[in-house]
């Protein structure tokens, strides 16, 4: 680890910013489902991390944090302003208005500029919050000056609430310091704006805001920490999660491939053994290749089956399984092309193959009928063949059954049933997946 620092540290150091590097360094006990206690939970999130990683998504997405204290003073600045209106009417109403004006412009630009699609840029950003800064700073003065001294400490007031506000905007976007240090050196600053319109500095009524500014720091402060411990939880069970995702694919993938050419290899078929030993090598060759094909052109063979839709990924399925002696009936309603996602479309033929390999190994039969048409706001693939069936009771869905379709058809929000024993004998598989 280059460097080295708490994630808790570096969050409150550094403010949204620090988010960036809550990929690092995830310990696998964040995510462990048994359970913690809490504060061992917490205190395992706000470990160690390398500063020097930095996640440059979580960067811009993070930043958008400060959104919170733009909306705030957006709604509480016109608030404070109706207040003052229906308490003193149009004394010293113009200088407040024009404050309360500017005040939402500035707000709206913050929030048209973080919503903005173009890339986020952090010196952009450091212009936009120092006009901000000085505006928080010269506005209580410049209100001071202009506004009759009965209705000063209501018209403060107003310019209070963006000032709030800044203390939030600057917690999360700069970190604690930052936050502590503007509030501290609020309080001169309106000992002076109190001297400005009366001739006195106040230090009682400057000081009186002082619980406000604390709340205000507490509740940017708690936001920044669930906010950086609620993304680093969320990434390491999304981390976790995936893994166990691939591991199941991985499993499916080598029960699809390499398990059901060493079956094949294992039963027994007629011919001397020299000819046995002709089709073992053809089978070790075909899975050979295909293992490598799969290494090596996975990102190409999924933009080649993105071009093509459902209909020709299982006519493409049934000629393969064709090479290995299944004859598949392929009976396909006219579907839109872009009705399935691409997803679902893989999901599905992945599926339809394990069915067809059960056919081959089980049911005594080389034909089956696969039928695709839409049914209850989705799509629906049938395989049916007459084969010898089986029990479900002697013969309990294994692997391929519960991962390779059922599992797979569950990833992507569908569902699959097998049943046996038909009337007139055989296997029906039903494969469902939604629109």
């Amino acid at each position: 680890m280059a460097g080295g620092g708490s994630f808790l540290v570096a969050l409150l150091r550094r403010g949204a910013p620090a988010i960036a590097t809550a990929t690092s360094e995830l310990p696998d006990e964040i995510a462990d489902p048994a359970p913690m206690h809490a504060l061992r939970r917490i205190s395992r999130m706000s470990g160690p991390i390398d500063p020097t990683e930095r996640d440059g998504l979580l960067l811009r997405a993070t930043r958008y944090v400060v959104l919170i204290p733009l909306a705030y003073r957006l709604l509480a600045v016109p608030g404070q302003f109706g207040v003052y209106v229906l308490q003193h009417g149009t004394a010293g109403l113009l200088p407040v208005g024009v404050f309360t004006l500017l005040s939402v412009a500035l707000n709206v630009i913050g929030l048209r500029w973080m919503f903005r699609s173009a890339p986020f840029r952090g010196r952009d950003a450091g212009k936009l919050l120092a006009v901000d800064l000085a505006f928080t700073v010269l506005s209580p003065l410049l209100v001071a000056l202009t506004v009759p001294s009965p209705v000063y400490f209501d018209a403060l007031a107003v310019t209070s609430v963006h000032l709030y506000g800044e203390i939030g905007l600057l917690t999360l976007a700069l970190g604690l310091p930052s936050g502590v240090v503007f509030g501290l050196l609020s309080f001169p600053l309106r000992m002076l704006a109190n001297w400005l319109n009366t001739g006195r500095f106040l230090a009682g009524a400057a000081f009186s805001t002082y619980s406000v500014l604390l709340a205000e720091l507490f509740l940017a402060t708690a936001a920044l920490v669930l906010t950086g411990l609620g993304t680093r939880l969320a990434l390491a069970y999304g981390t976790r999660n995936g893994r166990l995702a691939e591991r199941a694919q991985q499993h499916r993938r080598l029960h699809d491939t390499v398990l059901q050419t060493l079956e094949a290899m294992a039963l027994s078929a007629p011919g001397n053994a020299e000819e046995r030993l002709v089709e073992i090598q053809r089978l070790a060759r075909a899975q050979a290749m295909e293992i490598r094909h799969t290494i090596e052109s996975a990102a190409s063979e999924r933009a080649e089956a993105g071009a093509r839709p459902l209909g020709e990924k299982l006519a493409a399925l049934a000629a393969e399984m064709a090479r290995d002696g299944l004859r598949a009936q392929l009976v396909v309603a006219e579907l839109d092309d872009d009705t399935l996602s691409e997803v679902r479309q893989i999901a599905i033929r992945d599926a339809v193959r394990e069915a067809m390999r059960n056919t081959m190994k089980h049911s005594g039969t080389d034909r089956v009928v696969v039928r695709v048409e839409e049914r209850d706001g989705g799509i629906a693939v049938i395989t049916r063949d007459h084969g010898s069936g089986f029990s479900a009771a002697d013969h309990p869905a294994g692997f391929g059954i519960s991962e390779s379709i059922t599992a797979r058809l569950a990833e992507v929000g569908g569902t699959s049933l097998v049943e046996s024993g038909l009337a007139g004998g055989g296997t029906r598989v039903t494969l469902w997946v939604p629109f």
